[in-house]
């Protein structure tokens, strides 16, 4: 006979008085307690004190009696402060006190401590209680580790590890959703839990502190007062003994699983779990409630006049049927957040991985959303008329105001944030099966609006595990789950919900998908659950077992675990942060304290000046999100924040930055590796901050050398900014602003083969423009100044992107040479390997300088230059006055050079350069042959240029149509710029990470700028 089935004691209360008073010598008024297998008692003596006095079933044996004993002296012993009620022995000193009842069975006795208190059934449960709850149970689990007892291991229908063996009780069950309910759980107990929980760590626990087995603290209800009760003690698994709590204790609760999390919370604390254990707590907690519904039920005749076996059963079939409503996975997610865990193993890597390899991912649509003008659906907006015809399920009404919008706001893609809050939801099937009155109304997708019809595609490779058909209003529509494998360890899904229906015939189960591959298409209103078109595209960091399982929206207050099961696909799609989130001033403010605040010499770029607040490899990103190829600023020629060099700088700064009156190892390291790209007598470097001074640095030894003061340099030449640079730079002296041609600067004619007079033979060209040196030297002679320097960038930029003639450098610093000058190579722009076949242009023509100069491209972005001369002209400058420059040569700023160069050689970033910039001349080429105005294609490297004309045979400069090209390029998403002496040259300087997709996205820009611009 068992406990479980023996009926419980029955004796007579005079009766119980006189065992008592025999055994113990205690007198008192007793009342009856309820008991499923005792008969128990309170004690109350007259002083006061109070005892539970407990006989015991017939069935009950000497072993798990003494086995509880022992259980209570060992915790005393190990965590006192515990409250714990404590036995008192007989007269005769013994724990167990024995009697007979009146059919002759024989019955042990015990006498424990009243602990004082209200039953946690009973009294208002706030979350402190809930915490004290989970932290006592902690201590108790945490102080029986290492304690064992033969009567601990048993065969125990109460034990959750046993809950399998209710499915023999599910006959007794009458009401079929009831059955249906026991039936899903013992099926997950026995397919997914039983053989993990062997797995897990077990031990002694109490194994029954339901929330009449746990009392609280009368006066101020928040903490727990005791635990008493040790007749279901067990080894059993760790795990089982915050589930067994759980379960009663999140009975009748508004957010059951809120109140289980914060049990687990602080039982980790006191006792921490590992992540297998809180994986099975939701089942756990369950399969406790299971053994609790079938043992009433199979009891039926009993349970009706025994309160303890009848109190709990309504509420747990109630919280039964809750839990079989909520996604085991999210209910799990909860748990394992609030024990500090991820809420599914591997999401954080999921997301970190998505972080870092973003930029490898195809693009979610035919054009990269990133590059696409975007605003914001109003969905969020409970009063926009937009938000107000979906909620009232009108899409072709929300589709058309759409529709104005776009227009009016020149949007091209629209956006539905992950984690909005969304009005819009309001279906019954929104409803929270987590937390009562609450709906879940936070978008867990990112939705992409385009017209119906519009392609979806895989960023990477993906297996098709489900294709999901509704036709339930506000559903999915056609959605189609992938799983996505991109790297070992690293599996999440991507469902893409509200597709068309021929999109979900269009792919079976099984198919495997390339990245960039066509999911498939936006469906209309009609057959994408019905609502505006667009693509709901959600992550999963966890394994679904179906697309309909993928919950679309969830309440806001459990945002922080959506996070984590429901990665935001932002990254997935490529989106930038701005398109969620402006910040700072806008741009008309920005326009305003510009003028007020700066010098107003600044220029701005484009009609419609642009807000740029963040750049990113080729792209610089504007205040809107919008990312724009950058194909005009040759500064960031590695990439636009590219995390190698900003780490080499951050590495440096934290240790030091100082100057050059200290040793250092940067500066020598730097100046060795930088001049060993260089000619052989090139060997002595000076540092600087900006390409200006490194052309003033180059002047002074350039003049001090020769103790000249006369300079040649090309026509529409720019070298810098300074005073002595702007009297060298026909670019800004004969522009607005300037004074004309100093006396001391000679002009060479820029030697530009398009625009070379036309009765040159073309032999000829290089020869004579190079013999415009000897008469601008003559020029100078004229004034009464020798020349000290002929300075010349090896591809002009500014003056419009100038191929010089072969030919020409050669012939032109022999010139200059002869006449006693230095010849300076400005290789500010064009340097660095950005003509792709040599690191320095000057090189591609054979020609070696006296003096090169760099900067711009030299630090990335890091304001940061050179100059590199020969060791005469060196040892000539130092005359006795120190050179010294704060900023120059630094340790931040050499780490920096260092990692550019290094990056330059590694990727091998100059025959890139050579591959592409010969491929985009060709391309550039074709497009010329369509159109007239394109008079000149030109370049080297990645430096090109398409020089615009009103007619090829007069060559009238397009200035105006250079402008509109530039601006409707600009509007398409790419950078560009205008330069040369009529302005009507594009310039082109992408780059040197620009790859072949950028190069196609840059020539379709073209293409269609070039179309559509009259």
């Amino acid at each position: 006979m068992s406990v479980l089935t023996s009926l419980p004691p029955a004796f007579p209360v005079d009766k119980v008085e006189a065992i008592v008073d025999e055994l113990y010598g205690l007198k008192g008024n007793f009342s009856a307690l309820d008991s499923e297998r005792d008969q128990n008692f309170r004690l109350t003596e007259a002083n006061g004190q109070s005892w539970v006095v407990k006989i015991a079933n017939q069935a009950e044996d000497l072993q798990a009696l003494d086995f509880q004993a022992a259980l209570l002296r060992h915790v005393a012993e190990l965590d006192p402060a515990l409250p714990l009620p404590h036995l008192r022995p007989t007269l005769h000193g013994e724990i167990l006190g024995r009697c007979t009842s009146a059919e002759g069975k024989a019955h042990f006795v015990r006498v424990v401590g009243w602990l004082p208190g209200k039953p946690f059934a009973k009294g208002h449960k706030s979350a402190a209680l809930f915490a004290s709850f989970g932290e006592t149970l902690g201590r108790l689990t945490k102080a029986l580790q290492g304690f064992g007892h033969p009567g601990a291991a048993r065969d125990f229908d109460w034990d959750v590890a046993q809950a399998g063996k209710s499915r023999a009780r599910l006959a007794y069950i009458d009401e079929p959703a009831q059955r249906d309910t026991v039936e899903y759980f013992l099926d997950r107990f026995d397919a997914h839990v039983a053989p993990r929980l062997k797995r897990c760590r077990a031990q002694v626990i109490h194994g029954d502190a339901n929330d009449y087995n746990v009392l609280v603290d009368a006066a101020t209800g928040e903490q727990i007062a005791g635990i008493i009760d040790y007749g279901d003690a067990i080894h059993s698994p760790l795990i089982n003994e915050l589930a067994v709590a759980a379960a009663y204790a999140i009975m009748d609760r508004d957010a059951p699983i809120d109140d289980a999390a914060a049990m687990a919370a602080a039982f980790h604390k006191a006792n921490p779990l590992l992540p297998d254990e809180v994986d099975l707590l939701f089942d756990l907690i369950a399969a406790r409630l299971v053994i609790s519904v079938t043992m009433s039920a199979s009891r039926k005749d009993r349970s009706k006049d025994n309160a303890y076996l009848a109190i709990s059963e309504a509420p747990a079939w109630n919280l039964l049927k809750r839990l079989r409503a909520m996604d085991p996975m999210i209910a799990t997610g909860l748990l394992r957040q609030a024990c500090g865990f991820e809420a599914a193993a591997g999401a954080r890597d999921v997301i970190a991985w998505l972080k870092d390899n973003r930029r490898t991912l195809a693009p979610v649509l035919d054009q990269a959303p990133a590059t696409m003008r975007k605003g914001l659906v109003p969905f969020g907006d409970r009063n926009h008329p937009i938000a107000i015809a979906s909620a009232a399920r009108k899409p072709a009404e929300a589709e058309k105001l759409w529709a104005e919008i776009m227009a009016q706001d020149g949007i091209d893609l629209g956006i539905g944030p992950w984690g909005e809050d969304r009005p819009v939801y309001t279906a019954a099937a929104f409803d929270s099966t987590l937390s009562t009155g609450e709906r879940r109304s936070r978008h867990l997708g990112l939705d992409l609006f385009l017209d119906a019809g519009a392609n979806v595609r895989t960023p990477l490779p993906g297996k098709v595990v489900d294709i999901y058909v509704s036709d339930l209003p506000l559903d999915y529509g056609h959605a189609i789950l992938l799983e996505h494998n991109p790297a070992p360890g690293i599996t999440f899904f991507s469902l893409w919900g509200h597709l068309s229906a021929a999109s979900a015939k269009a792919v079976k189960v099984g198919d495997e998908l390339k990245a960039g591959a066509v999911v498939g298409q936006m469906g209309p209103n009609t057959e994408n659950g019905g609502w505006q078109p667009h693509v709901h595209l959600q992550l999963i960091a966890y394994r679904p077992a179906a697309a309909a399982d993928v919950i679309g929206a969830g309440e806001p207050g459990y945002t922080k675990v959506w996070a984590e099961l429901f990665p935001s696909p932002a990254t997935f799609a490529n989106l930038p942060a701005e398109t969620f989130t402006k910040t700072g001033r806008s741009s008309d403010d920005l326009l305003k304290l510009r003028k007020e605040k700066l010098v107003r010499n600044l220029s701005i770029s484009y009609k419609t000046p642009m807000k740029i607040v963040r750049g990113e490899g080729v792209y610089l990103i504007d205040d809107r999100g919008r990312a724009y190829l950058d194909c005009y600023n040759n500064v960031a020629q590695l990439g636009h924040a590219n995390p190698e060099i900003v780490e080499a700088l951050a590495r440096q700064a934290a240790i030091l930055n100082t100057n050059t009156r200290y040793l250092h190892d940067n500066i020598i390291a730097y100046a060795e590796k930088l001049t060993a790209t260089l000619p052989k007598n090139l060997t002595v470097a000076g540092f600087v901050c900006s390409g200006s001074e490194a052309n003033d640095l180059a002047l002074r030894l350039s003049r001090n050398y020769t103790q000249a003061k006369g300079v040649v340099a090309l026509d529409w030449a720019y070298h810098g900014h300074l005073s002595s640079l702007i009297e060298i730079s026909p670019y800004k002296y004969k522009r607005k602003g300037g004074k004309g041609r100093p006396e001391t600067t000679g002009e060479a004619m820029l030697p530009d083969g398009y625009r070379a007079p036309a009765d040159w033979p073309q032999a000829e060209i290089a020869a004579r423009y190079a013999a415009s040196v000897t008469t601008a030297i003559e020029q100078l002679a004229e004034a009464g100044h020798k020349p000290a320097a002929f300075i010349a960038e090896s591809l002009p930029s500014s003056a419009g992107q100038i191929v010089l003639p072969d030919g020409y450098l050669k012939a032109a610093y022999a010139a200059a040479r002869k006449a006693g000058a230095v010849i300076i190579a400005d290789e500010v722009q064009i340097g660095f390997g950005r003509v792709g076949s040599h690191m320095w242009a000057f090189d591609s023509h054979g020609a070696v300088p006296d003096i090169v100069t760099m900067g711009k491209p030299i630090g990335n972005g890091h304001p940061m230059a050179a100059m590199v001369t020969t060791r005469e002209i060196a040892d000539a400058f130092f005359n006795g006055m120190e050179y010294f420059n704060t900023f120059g040569g630094n340790p931040v700023s050499c780490a920096v050079g260092l990692k550019v160069l290094e990056i330059l050689e590694r990727d091998k970033l100059l025959a890139n350069a050579t591959r592409l910039g010969t491929s985009l001349i060709a391309r550039m080429s074709k497009l010329m042959e369509k159109h007239d105005r394109i008079g000149d294609v030109r370049g080297q490297g990645l430096m090109l240029g398409i020089e615009l004309v009103e007619d090829r045979k007069t060559k009238v400069p397009a200035t105006d149509y250079a402008g509109r090209i530039v601006e409707k390029c600009r509007q398409l998403g790419v950078l560009l710029g205008t330069d040369g002496p009529y302005d009507n040259v594009i310039k082109m300087r992408p780059g040197m990470i620009f790859t072949d997709a950028n190069a196609d996205f840059l020539m379709q820009v073209l293409e269609t700028a070039f179309a559509d611009v009259a």
